[in-house]
């Protein structure tokens, strides 16, 4: 009986986590709600004061806003919009120096009386540049002396108490968030832009070009198609690809011979190492242009059980080699995708 009773005890504590858990994740689903019926001119504005700005926009806080002011400093950055955080409290103690008069300042404050915002506000103004209020109190001392103010106010914090900072913050970072991808794309951001700028990880491993990994110059494995195999195979051991592309001088990809078609020419044919390469080429191989993601050659490698691709221009002219090799040793595949 008493067994039974304590599990009852903790199937109902259980219950009551999972009830809080999903109360919090509703009201900070709400409070984006919220702050979504109130974007309008204010925040078009600050999108547009983003997009003229020929400096920073250094971006202001302290406590949890700060941190949050932190994050929206990395996602502008990223997306570019180059933009830097500046500690409210370490501002009055030389920090100002980062501000230029060619930025725009982001002050995030949800009640807009903080004692060091406040404090803060008169040595901002000297710069005469823009400053953009991100607050919950449209009628605050920050929002007075700003020049546009995001009203990012919501009824309540998350939690029986409403004290820890929970909706305000989840509403100042969307809004941060909703800037940043407004004026990436007004900016006409590319795919090929943000790579240069996520170089490192799993996302700069995705977005690698071809042109990044592929053996080009005296690398490529050419051999003309009159060649005979006994030749070609020097050329494929000497530039170790385990291929070669068969091409006329300055002319389109003719065809491929790899180490697995050689094993299998020599399998099938008596005295093949006469022959002209054009007489035991694969024709109409699978090729890649320089300007494509090193990730589509890869599926395309994964799909066709092959190893290696030739690189060529529009005018189907072999340029470069890309093995699988490469994609190995830039993270984007491993030696279990290594084939034939």
């Amino acid at each position: 009986m008493m067994l039974h009773f304590a599990s009852f005890i903790a199937y109902t504590a259980r219950m009551d986590t999972l009830q809080i858990l999903r109360q919090t994740l509703a009201a900070e689903r709400e409070a984006i709600e919220i702050i979504e019926q109130k974007v309008g001119g204010e925040a078009v504005r600050a999108v547009e004061l983003f997009l003229q700005c020929q400096g920073h926009v250094v971006i202001t806080g302290i406590g949890k806003t700060g941190l949050i002011g932190r994050k929206i400093a990395a996602t502008l950055t990223s997306t570019g919009t180059p933009a830097v955080f500046l500690h409210a409290a370490e501002a009055i103690h030389g920090d100002l120096g980062v501000i230029g008069e060619r930025d725009v300042i982001v002050v995030l404050s949800n009640s807009g009386e903080s004692g060091e915002i406040v404090a803060l506000l008169p040595h901002l103004r000297s710069f005469g540049v823009p400053i953009i209020a991100m607050t919950g109190h449209t009628e605050s001392t920050l929002a007075r002396q700003s020049d546009v103010v995001l009203d990012v106010g919501v009824p309540s914090e998350a939690g029986p108490l409403g004290m820890a900072p929970t909706t305000s913050t989840t509403a100042a970072l969307a809004m941060g968030d909703a800037l940043a991808m407004a004026a990436k794309i007004l900016r006409g951001f590319s795919k090929a832009a943000y790579g240069r700028f996520h170089p490192g990880g799993s996302l700069g491993r995705a977005l690698l070009r071809v042109r990044d990994l592929m053996h080009s110059g005296g690398a490529v494995p050419l051999v003309q198609p009159d060649m005979p195999l006994r030749e070609a195979i020097v050329v494929m051991s000497a530039k170790r690809l385990g291929a070669v592309f068969v091409a006329d001088d300055g002319g389109p990809l003719l065809g491929i011979i790899t180490d697995g078609d050689l094993r299998r020419i020599l399998q099938r044919e008596a005295d093949p190492l006469n022959q002209c390469v054009s007489e035991v080429m694969v024709s109409q191989p699978q090729t890649v242009l320089e300007e494509s993601f090193a990730k589509d050659a890869l599926d395309l490698m994964e799909s066709r059980s092959i190893t290696i691709l030739p690189v060529v221009n529009t005018a189907d002219e072999p340029i470069a080699a890309l093995h699988m090799h490469d994609l190995v040793r830039a993270g984007l595949a491993t030696w279990t995708d290594l084939g034939d």
